[in-house]
């Protein structure tokens, strides 16, 4: 790792946003789904790491304790949303709440329902950075996705707009001038866990 990939690693805290409660697929934490043979939340954690986050906060909420007890999530900071059923808006705050403080100038925010989105896509967002002001979106094929990068000048604007199921998407649409693209089609797939249909994306 060169000096400057050290020193954004250790600017750009790693958000992961892992409480959902799985409600269409049958009340089953996301979190704690598994894939490869570890709950989904770890490698989660472990792209974001690989992507070069030194510093990992993780917002749970669904069965947080069962997910504390089952995951190994050594060295991440956990926060607890207890307010995760109003949806993704609410751990988006408490996320970034979180992070105030740290010296995290910016918020690498990806989701933990999305395993096909690797350290690769993760590694090209990141590299987007350029300060607090820096606003970074993967895009698949043009069109914008996760994961996204979240410069510490707007995280009062994003929490502000982030409300119900809606995370950084109203406020990222009222920026859409200052967003950096990043093509990530090739290195990634954009799919959710949603349903129990989409679990065939699971190994």
């Amino acid at each position: 790792m060169t000096h400057t990939e050290h020193q954004v690693a250790g600017q750009v805290a790693g958000l992961l946003l892992a409480a959902g409660g799985g409600r269409r697929l049958g009340g089953r934490p996301k979190a704690l789904l598994t894939h490869r043979g570890r709950p989904l939340v770890e490698h989660a954690v472990r792209a974001l790491r690989a992507a070069g986050c030194t510093r990992v906060h993780v917002v749970l909420g669904a069965a947080a304790d069962a997910v504390q007890e089952r995951a190994r999530l050594d060295g991440c900071v956990l926060v607890v949303n207890p307010e995760w059923e109003e949806g993704m808006g609410g751990s988006l705050r408490a996320g970034l709440d979180s992070l105030a403080g740290t010296g995290a100038t910016a918020a690498l925010v990806s989701l933990v329902d999305q395993p096909g989105i690797g350290e690769e896509a993760l590694a090209r967002v990141l590299a987007g950075y350029e300060g607090e002001s820096s606003l970074v979106s993967a895009a698949y094929d043009g069109r914008r996705g996760h994961p996204v990068l979240l410069g510490a000048a707007h995280w009062a604007g994003v929490a502000e707009a982030a409300t119900g199921d809606r995370g950084a998407r109203g406020y990222l649409k009222a920026h859409e001038a200052e967003i950096r693209l990043v093509e990530c089609g090739d290195v990634a797939r954009p799919y959710d866990i949603d349903t129990v249909d989409d679990l065939i994306h699971l190994e």
